[in-house]
């Protein structure tokens, strides 16, 4: 069990990383409002991935010979998602809206509703979740509350991602430069687009492979 919920915890983290619309606008809180305003939107980010978490356990209890069967596939489509992410953060500029705010002004539940929203109109997500616990390998044999410590775990872990990340952007929202997030974020969509092409690649290798 504690193996699992650690494995819950880097699930968490791996599902919060990709720098897509929920990060950019927790990114855009923490730099304008600070770091109260940017974990408030990242608790959103974190619900519907809590709710995407548990959806794909409760659904890998019932579909792990599916899995087995079809893991490369999993793998396939998966990678292809992730690599098309990389691409667009590599290649577009997610933060030429940003502006500047009042950092005294807080946090408010709007900031959350945002990311909820944000979050929700991003589906691919949902199938990364499903594809981080078939990869992580998590025991999917459980049913009721035993599940509740593997929840609250991926919890934890996207938790401690987006404090973490506003924080440090909270931080150095004074001295960091415009440009210099671009090319971070153009640096990070290559190594994700990197992983998703590994991905990609991994499982065509393998059906050709299995068909040979």
């Amino acid at each position: 069990m504690i193996v699992d919920v650690l494995k819950a915890f880097a699930i968490g983290i791996c599902a919060s990383a990709p720098l897509g619309p929920a990060a950019i606008l927790v990114l855009q809180k923490s730099l304008s409002y600070g770091h109260r305003a940017g974990f408030y939107t990242g608790l959103g980010a974190t619900t519907i991935d809590t709710t995407y978490a548990t959806l794909s356990i409760f659904a890998l209890a019932w579909t792990q010979d599916f899995i087995n069967t079809y893991e490369y596939t999993i793998y396939l489509i998966g990678g292809l998602i992730v690599a098309l992410l990389g691409a667009a953060m590599a290649f577009k500029d997610p933060f030429r809206k940003l502006k500047n705010g009042d950092p005294s002004r807080g946090a408010s539940i709007k900031d959350y509703a945002e990311a909820v929203l944000t979050a929700l109109s991003n589906p691919g997500a949902a199938f990364v979740m499903f594809a981080l616990f078939a990869f992580f390998n998590v025991n999917a044999g459980r049913s009721g509350f035993s599940v509740l410590p593997i929840i609250l775990g991926v919890a934890a872990g996207s938790m401690a991602y987006w404090f973490t990340f506003s924080y440090i952007f909270s931080k150095i929202r004074n001295v960091i430069k415009m440009s210099a997030l671009v090319w971070l974020s153009r640096i990070a969509g290559i190594i994700v687009m990197i992983i998703g092409i590994a991905l990609l690649g991994e499982g065509t290798f393998q059906l050709f492979f299995n068909k040979v």
